[in-house]
């Protein structure tokens, strides 16, 4: 079995890889050599975090293209493990349509996306962007009278996704009383109704909880029935003064829609980790909005994450080689 990573993973993960293949001979061939000897014989690719560094799917950079570019022209290749919880970008889509299969490391950082998604949500609702604005300014500038903080306790959170990280999100609103509803596949679990677990509804049902959504929480994957679901009528139907966090993928908002809400104050602060072209254009009217905390798609950052994702990835290696065998 011949498997491709990067330098730095194989460093690391050199000793575990004896011992997790131990009855199986196996090779281990770094992405740089490959590049260099142009090598394309490859059973197995682990794509770790720093394979793809500070690229977007949007933006590669040339080191990022020779790599992908290994993958592309590997014809044995069947098997990619990444880094990532979400497979969206091109290259998976292409690898998946000549039947590699591409696993994730969904839940990998469901924690510290949750915890992150929830910082958002409590910084909006306590108001802090006005207030380092005000810090900024050296304004001594309290919170009184219609700007006071509404209390989050009674409030409706709609919650689209419920994959790992809405799970550990919602667990984190219910300790708030923070009043929840999941959106998800039409195809519900048949514990719908059991103790301690939120409503649930379908996509089709979206539009009808809108109007008492206080914080719409986009926590999805990027699909058909996704893209674009936020949209200027999904807004409209939203109560004025609304949040809107979204850690999910950049194309689920029409972003010149979401400026427009927030520009006129119908939609009344967002969370965005995400963006529909990333990285985000110095030109866009999002990085100044008053109402608005962006993080540059780093929600899931955390120093024990490449941990977790290595985990991940010995113990479906040698699920998927002894299956192979």
């Amino acid at each position: 079995m011949k498997i491709l990573m990067s330098t730095l993973a194989f460093q690391s993960l050199r000793l575990q890889l004896d011992t997790a293949l131990s009855d199986r001979a196996y090779e281990c061939v770094t992405f740089e050599e490959a590049i260099a000897s142009g090598r394309r014989d490859f059973d197995v690719a682990f794509v770790s975090r720093d394979v793809t560094g500070l690229s977007t799917k949007h933006e590669l950079a040339p080191s990022l293209k020779a790599c992908y570019q290994v993958l592309d022209e590997s014809p044995q290749l069947r098997w990619v493990h990444i880094h990532s919880a979400g497979a969206d970008r091109d290259i998976y889509v292409r690898l998946k349509a000549k039947g590699v299969h591409v696993a994730t490391s969904s839940g990998s950082n469901a924690e510290v996306v949750a915890q992150t998604a929830l910082a958002g949500l409590l910084a909006l609702s306590r108001k802090f962007p006005q207030l380092v604005h005000a810090m900024h300014q050296r304004q001594w500038a309290p919170l009184l009278g219609s700007e006071l903080p509404q209390d989050l306790a009674g409030q409706n959170a709609v919650l689209v996704g419920w994959g790992p990280i809405a799970q550990r999100f919602a667990q984190f609103l219910q300790m708030l009383s923070v009043n929840i509803t999941v959106v998800r596949q039409s195809s519900l679990p048949s514990d719908n109704t059991a103790v301690g677990q939120p409503p649930m509804i379908s996509f089709h049902a979206l539009e009808s909880v809108l109007p008492n959504t206080h914080w719409l929480v986009l926590m999805c994957p990027l699909t058909e029935n996704t893209r674009g679901m936020v949209n200027a009528k999904t807004l409209a139907l939203m109560p004025k003064g609304a949040g809107l966090i979204n850690v999910a993928r950049g194309e689920v908002v029409n972003e010149k829609d979401l400026i427009h809400s927030l520009t006129t104050g119908d939609l009344g602060s967002a969370f965005l980790d995400v963006f529909e072209h990333e990285p985000l254009s110095p030109d866009s009217p999002l990085w100044s909005l008053p109402n608005v905390i962006l993080t540059p798609h780093s929600a899931g950052f955390s120093a024990g994450n490449e941990a977790r994702v290595a985990q991940m990835f010995l113990q479906n290696l040698v699920g998927w080689s002894a299956h192979c065998q």
